[in-house]
């Protein structure tokens, strides 16, 4: 565990754009961990999390903020090539996220942990036309279509996808996941949107994608009310990620 101590001595020179002592501490916090998998559990996401509620409370400038995601994501990505890889398990997740640093970050480290639990992941990050998500889903035919750190304003739109792909019946047994941003803001808000799972990190989505069963495809009756699958909280232990 790198412990509030190490974060907090992380948090300093990263909101002051100090990519050479950011890269050293990483660096150390991966020597002292068993498994270089879990600096993004212990270091890298709750230091984006940190600059994220910094930067939503107005206590820094759009300037620092980006400084500091970028600097996470440079260290994510020098982490990344040193994770152990399981054996691939069969299944497949498509990842997209709100268009912005700090939620392709976010997202990107969901890409690589999947990656390395054995998914095939295909991440297509901010910025792309519904109608292409739709069409990339319908291709790929992923197990999880996961969203990803939605904005508050990106909601609707967000919304009108999933009602959208469950209306055609694209890929029917997919579930559709949200995570981060908004959705661990507001409580319930995940099924607004009708996902049909939550996951407030990583680790959690890990875990939620691997033991959630294909989704049912549903039957409509003209005039009967819409049923709605909620995600079921187990006893689990935590996934190591």
């Amino acid at each position: 565990m790198t412990g509030r101590m190490t974060l907090h001595r992380y948090l300093a020179p990263l909101l002051k754009g100090d990519r050479t002592t950011c890269r050293n501490i990483a660096r150390s916090v991966v020597e002292a961990l068993a498994d270089p998998r879990e600096i993004y559990a212990e270091l890298i996401w709750p230091a984006m999390e940190s600059v994220e509620k910094l930067y939503r409370d107005h206590r820094i400038n759009a300037a620092v903020e980006h400084m500091a995601t970028r600097i996470n994501r440079m260290i994510a990505d020098q982490v990344q090539a040193c994770l152990p890889v399981q054996e691939r398990n069969g299944k497949r997740i498509l990842i997209t996220c709100a268009d912005s640093e700090p939620e392709e970050l976010g997202a990107q480290m969901c890409a690589d942990l999947f990656e390395a639990r054995g998914w095939d992941v295909y991440f297509i990050g901010g910025g792309v036309p519904h109608d292409e998500v739709r069409s990339v889903c319908g291709q790929l035919r992923p197990d999880i279509l996961m969203i990803y750190g939605t904005h508050p304003s990106g909601v609707p739109g967000v919304r009108q996808l999933i009602d959208s792909i469950r209306e055609i019946g694209i890929n029917p047994t997919m579930n559709v996941m949200v995570s981060g941003g908004v959705y661990n803001r507001a409580d319930g808000l995940w099924e607004e949107v009708n996902a049909d799972l939550h996951a407030a990190d990583v680790r959690e989505a890990i875990e939620v994608a691997e033991s959630a069963p294909p989704r049912t495809a549903e039957v409509r009756v003209a005039g009967a009310p819409k049923k709605r699958r909620r995600r079921r909280r187990t006893q689990r232990e935590p996934v190591a990620v």
